[in-house]
Order: structure tokens, then sequence, then C-alpha cells
């Protein structure tokens, strides 16, 4: 049995323009105990898709279904399998960490889980922040909060949405260790993030959308197999030559430029030494999902 089955997803808007379709027939399915990457650019779908499986927006037409239930027609038992934790900060001021997570067990049902609060308290790093107010934590500590409360009644479904946006270090190391002894467990995991590095490490299948369509569905691994070409990458402290702006991922002083081939390379650096520039640090890598990610999207304009 799929954990989440996705089945011809429509979703349509009505705005002052007319109708604005956000979701356009979206189907695929998520194994279970699977650690599923949801990719695309802002405004592609993803959140919409989330709201609907959540039951907080209802599909113009399809369906979505978590673990052979339909979130529409069941909307209390499959809320139920799933723990949810959302892009936004949202928190009540008046409770401590403790408190708030007991709180939300009761809204399921979930009594005498003192123990399973403890381990994700320990396991998120929020021990010392127990008996502290809401109101006092920072945002890293917010978010670590509501990844405690999407878990509290043990949920076989995890839907992650963008959360480790603006965090630091520690806390997404945190996160994804105690995710991942989770997803070890059994547990299934569907991702959206922008930090692609964190999909290609974490994600065994991934889908990619773009204006609400899915534009790419396949393992990992598969999708970098099928990548067209390496990478060029060297670092400048000058613009490039027109003709290589063109083609080049600039963050910085580092230019990345796709290579298909020894000739295709000379190339370029034939063409940076004509510029009078001199490029340092060169070195010719595989490529990696953003790499991937930017390929398809460009591909499927």
């Amino acid at each position: 049995m799929s954990a989440i089955s996705f089945q011809s997803v429509t979703k349509v808007f009505d705005t002052a323009k007319g109708p604005m379709k956000a979701l356009d027939g979206v189907n695929f399915e998520i194994k279970e105990g699977e650690f599923f990457g949801l990719l695309g650019p802002n405004g592609a779908g993803k959140t919409t898709l989330i709201s609907i499986l959540a039951g907080l927006a209802k599909a113009t037409s399809g369906a979505i279904k978590v673990n052979g239930i339909d979130v529409q027609n069941e909307p209390l038992k499959t809320r139920k399998l799933l723990g949810i934790v959302p892009q936004e900060l949202v928190f009540d001021p008046f409770f401590t960490v403790s408190e708030a997570l007991k709180f939300q067990s009761g809204y399921f049902g979930v009594s005498n889980n003192s123990a399973w609060i403890d381990e994700l308290l320990v396991g998120l790093g929020l021990s010392d922040k127990a008996n502290s107010n809401m109101r006092q934590l920072s945002g890293g500590m917010k978010r670590r909060v509501l990844v405690a409360q999407a878990l509290v009644h043990k949920p076989p479904v995890i839907v992650l949405d963008e959360p480790t946006a603006g965090v630091d270090v520690e806390l997404r190391q945190t996160l994804w260790q105690f995710i991942d002894r989770l997803n070890k467990k059994g547990h299934t995991v569907l991702l959206t993030t922008h930090y692609l590095e964190e999909a290609e490490a974490l994600c065994q299948r991934i889908a990619m959308l773009k204006t609400g369509r899915v534009v790419a569905l396949n393992k990992t691994s598969e999708l970098l197999k099928a990548a067209s070409s390496n990478v060029l990458r060297f670092k400048l402290d000058s613009p490039l030559p027109p003709e290589l702006a063109k083609l080049a991922r600039v963050t910085g002083r580092i230019v990345q430029l796709p290579a298909h081939n020894a000739e295709q390379i000379e190339g370029y650096l034939s063409s940076i030494r004509t510029a009078g520039l001199t490029a340092e640090d060169v070195e010719i890598r595989k490529a990696d999902l953003e790499d991937v990610f930017i390929e398809v999207m460009g591909e499927s304009s």
C-alpha cells in the first residue's frame, strides 16, 4: 500500500483575472517508509498540494489518499496519520514548550505520552527549553517546537514543508539526524525544501513540480545519472565575457558552467584568457541536484 497517493490532483483558484490553475493533474505515489522529496520553484504548487493533503484546502478534481484513506472524505482519520510541519512559525505565546506539546497531544486524543515527549525534547535539542515560554524562544527554537508538535502523536507519515528555511546549521543537523532515525524505524517522510543539497543527501526519490505539473519523477540517483553534463567550476574576480555569462551560474566569485566534453572546457578557458581574465581554483565536478533542477526547469519552459 502507498503511504500517500496523489491521483490526478487539480486545483483551480478564482482570481480577479479569471481562473488560475495552481495544480494540473498531479499524479504520483509515495511508498511506505520512503524519504521523498518534492521540489519546485516558488509558485510551482508545492504548498497548495500539501494544503490539500492536510485538509486545509479542497482539490478541484482528483483525490489524495493516505494509507488508502481519502483525505477529502475522511479528514479526521487521515489527519491522525499525518505529522505536518508548516512553513510559517505558528505558536501559542501563553504556554511553555512542555505545555504546548501536552496540549497538542490532547488534540489527537493522546495521553500518558510523557516518555515520548521527553524523547522529542532530547532528540530535537529542546530539553533545556522545556519550561521556557514560547515567546522567549529564538526563531530556530520555535521551529524545533513545531517539529515536536507535529510528531507528538507518532504519525506514520511526516510532512516537512521547508522545515529548515532560515535556520542555523546546528538545527538542520539535529533535525535531520532525528528525522532520519524515525525514517529508519518505518516512518514515511515527505520533504519540500529549497536546499537542494539536503534533498540530494536525504531523499530516495524526488518529484519536481513546475507551474502545477510534475516535470520529473525518479530515484535521486537516476536523476543525477541523467544529467547531461559535468560542471566546470572556478573563481573569477571580474565579469564574464558576454558569451559565457548567458550560460553560467554565478555565485559571488564562483562561476559554474555546463561542460559536456574536453573541447568545450578548453573553449571556455580560452575565452576567459582572450578577455584578459584569470580563472582560479579550476575544477571539474559531477553534476549535482541543483544542476539537474536547473536543467529540468529550463527544458520544461
